[in-house]
């Protein structure tokens, strides 16, 4: 269920941020993000690769959305305001794995 209504809370809050002025929308949008990679640790490797292209990739796609008349601004700081999302998320499931290469599962020795 995490994995359905935190993109979705992501994905309003990136729209509210286009529209709605205020100074910590950044950090909304990166505890956001947090929560859910913490909530949910991923544990398939190309999904978490998928995660850390997709965080580094968006905001440049973003920024070719501006030759759009009208729209394109818009799309672009939405999409801009999602990419902070999913770089917490990436983040959390960088710390994930440091923790998991620290702190060996019981049985591991």
């Amino acid at each position: 269920m995490i994995d359905r209504v935190m993109p979705a809370l992501v994905l309003v809050a990136a729209v509210l941020a286009v529209f709605v002025p205020m100074d910590y929308w950044a950090l909304v949008l990166v505890l956001l993000g947090l929560v859910h990679g913490f909530m949910s640790r991923e544990t398939d490797t190309v999904v978490v690769l998928m995660v850390l292209v997709a965080a580094v990739v968006l905001p440049q796609i973003a920024d070719s959305l501006d030759a759009i008349p009208a729209v394109g601004s818009y799309l672009n700081s939405i999409i801009d305001n999602f990419a902070i999302g999913v770089a917490g998320y990436a983040v959390a499931h960088f710390v994930w794995d440091v923790w998991s290469r620290i702190m060996p599962g019981e049985g591991s020795e």
